[in-house]
């Protein structure tokens, strides 16, 4: 019983240690900050840290495709997931992206913003901790209540799922770029509903996982993903919408 009872509590500094984290001052003031540290974050220990870099551009001249990057790499191989979203957005998550192997903790993405709003992403690391970046972004705004431009566009149906991509040489990494055909409709367009890429993986050569992300009706349409990846090597990426439509792509 004894080396039951020393066994748990053993287990439990880890997140006791974690508990009395010192989160730190809010970057970019929020009142909706307890909300989403409660609702997407389970109210885990976090601390505000300037390593988790978030660069877009102070104004969105497009709302609807606002580029976005998410860069951890300060944190090294110790992260395992990042969470995005757009507080003040009406759908305010953006993407789950889990590193795998061999992909470095940086993305890039285009979103919808719909009004001015702070930008989050919660990098977890392997013990545990949550590190917030944060940016704040002004818009005109609209860009989540817009018409989708693809719908407008003869045969568009007949592209569905189409990938444009390549990768670029960067030392001993590559970056991959590529573009998905799809409205990624969130919704909020009468008459229209929900109609969005909601997963996405990324394979090496061999069928090893190298990423993996759960996209949200906040990406904008006809989604842009950007990925650092070491070593060489064929990829192949695997989509899915959530009306389970799948689609597949090599990229050399």
């Amino acid at each position: 019983m004894k080396w039951l009872v020393c066994g748990l509590l053993g287990l439990g500094l880890p997140m006791m240690g974690l508990a009395a984290v010192e989160p730190g001052k809010d970057p970019v003031p929020s009142v909706m900050w307890a909300f989403y540290h409660k609702q997407l974050l389970g109210d885990a220990p976090f601390v505000f840290d300037d390593r988790v870099r978030l660069v877009a551009p102070p104004f969105a001249e497009d709302a609807r495709q606002v580029p976005l990057e998410i860069d951890a790499r300060a944190l090294g191989a110790d992260v395992v997931r990042v969470l995005a979203w757009a507080e003040l957005n009406p759908l305010p998550k953006i993407v789950d992206f889990q590193p795998v192997a061999r992909v470095q903790p940086w993305l890039s993405i285009r979103i919808r913003i719909e009004q001015a709003t702070p930008l989050r992403a919660a990098v977890q690391t392997r013990d545990g901790l949550w590190h917030v970046g944060s940016t704040l972004i002004d818009a005109a705004g609209g860009g989540c209540t817009a018409p989708s431009v693809v719908r407008t566009q003869p045969g568009w149906e007949e592209h569905l799922g189409e990938v444009l991509g390549a990768r670029y040489p960067r030392g001993d990494s590559s970056r991959l770029r590529v573009q998905v055909a799809h409205p990624m409709d969130n919704g909020l367009v009468s008459g229209i509903p929900e109609f969005y890429l909601n997963q996405a993986q990324l394979l090496g050569a061999d069928g090893e996982a190298l990423a993996r992300l759960e996209l949200f009706p906040a990406v904008s349409e006809n989604p842009n993903l950007g990925f650092d990846i070491q070593g060489p090597g064929r990829t192949r990426l695997l989509l899915r919408d959530n009306s389970g439509n799948a689609f597949e792509a090599a990229i050399p």
